[in-house]
């Protein structure tokens, strides 16, 4: 098998512009279709599609998905991507970009809802998914041939039909050698794309390319790459091991390593999610420690739910903070025994929060649990005394909000915090 139709599946040695069946333009044809096992799913402008699905008025026009003058857009579908939106990119930006864009404000519940319809098709090809996002999955398909009467790309080009059936949205398929190549191809041919990157032709595929495509290159990286000398992924893969050892440390190694299109990573189910956090960006920068603090309330109790929800507790409490002139201050703090609740969340937030808050004005602040476990697996002796009160209490929440819905119950602070009425 060299090539694969992805509408009628047919498969064969043939290269033709058309499917030899169906004549379906469709096809993917590659040297290594059929040794390859290694996938990356991505779905497609995720909440920005799931909105055009549920609001058809919606779908010829450019939706961008986030809210506020200074907030950040979260997503934005390709029509908006035409007049060059970006995700994370400042609302006021991409509303100058893009005026005539329907803003809708996210609907993370149910984008979390069909997050698990799609994952769960998903899971049934394979135990080994891990997970990166409500939103993208690297899926290892070794030794299904037999299960499900066909290899992986087969497979794969079934699930991604499946899911455009069953959900209404699209996804596109990277399959490649690694995960590193797989994510990279999974983005090469967006919406609906299924690209194939081969290891005999990594390398040779990665050299034109700029270094901040590599994982864990960002802005900050990519300058003293350049300083360096690196401005390509083949400036990495022709460099020696050892400079680039004795010059980024063990990142160096790793960069070279990735140059070369190599990476010995498996998929592993067991690395979920690295963190829950959420964050709100202010109308007008804030200084005073009491703004500041009332921002950071809610944004603990939302992330106290969705740990509970996940049944998961979080070991390590970052808080997160934005200058006026856009640097990202964080601060870190290892608890003895992780949490989900909101009161312990807060406790350690604001602690942190009264060593920057001193007169410098911040216009965003985040909070977030990291180093995740799973809730049930933590000795029950731990959640013990205050902790194991404000449990019972922040799940008692839980259960009234999804009975009565979201504003059923209202914390103190967040009463303090509305707008008065104009009744």
């Amino acid at each position: 098998m060299t090539a694969l139709c992805r509408d009628c599946y047919w498969t064969g040695a043939d290269r033709a512009r058309r499917c030899p069946a169906c004549a379906s333009p469709r096809l993917v044809a590659h040297d290594e279709l059929e040794r390859l096992s290694i996938a990356h799913m991505d779905c497609d402008a995720f909440y920005a599609s799931v909105e055009k699905r549920d609001r058809p008025e919606l779908r010829d026009k450019p939706v961008i998905v986030g809210g506020g003058k200074r907030g950040v857009v979260t997503t934005c579908c390709y029509i908006a991507r035409i007049s060059g939106v970006r995700s994370a990119m400042p609302m006021f930006q991409a509303r100058r970009l893009c005026p005539e864009a329907v803003i809708v404000k996210p609907d993370f519940s149910k984008y979390r809802a069909e997050s698990r319809r799609i994952m769960g098709m998903v899971a049934e090809l394979t135990p080994l998914v891990q997970p990166l996002s409500l939103d993208e999955a690297w899926m290892d398909l070794s030794g299904t041939e037999r299960l499900h009467g066909a290899p992986p790309a087969v497979t794969l080009a079934r699930l991604q039909d499946r899911i455009e059936r069953e959900t209404g949205l699209t996804v596109s398929i990277g399959l490649a050698a690694n995960k590193f190549l797989a994510k990279i191809a999974s983005d090469l041919d967006k919406p609906r794309g299924f690209s194939v990157i081969g290891a005999a032709e990594a390398q040779a595929f990665l050299a034109p390319r700029p270094v901040g495509i590599l994982p864990g290159v960002g802005p900050a990286m990519v300058r003293a790459l350049a300083q360096a000398g690196f401005s390509t992924v083949g400036d990495l893969a022709r460099a020696d091991a050892k400079v680039l050892a004795n010059r980024f440390g063990a990142h160096g190694l790793r960069l070279h390593q990735l140059a070369h299109g190599r990476d010995a990573r498996a998929v592993n189910p067991d690395e979920g999610r690295k963190g829950i956090s959420a964050e709100t960006t202010f109308l007008e920068d804030l200084r005073d420690y009491a703004d500041l603090e009332e921002k950071l309330a809610p944004l603990c109790e939302r992330v106290a739910r969705q740990a509970r929800a996940a049944g998961v507790a979080g070991r390590v409490v970052q808080l997160k903070l934005k200058t006026a002139d856009f640097k990202i201050l964080t601060r870190r703090r290892t608890l003895p025994v992780a949490t989900q609740t909101a009161k312990r969340l807060f406790a350690v937030g604001r602690e942190l929060l009264a060593v920057e808050a001193r007169g410098r004005p911040y216009r965003l602040i985040g909070i977030g649990l990291a180093d995740l476990a799973d809730a049930a697996s933590v000795e029950a002796d731990f959640f013990a005394g205050e902790e194991k009160r404000a449990l019972a209490e922040e799940t008692t929440l839980d259960a009234i909000r999804a009975r009565f819905g979201p504003a059923a119950v209202v914390s103190g602070r967040a009463l303090r915090s509305r707008p008065p009425s104009r009744d």
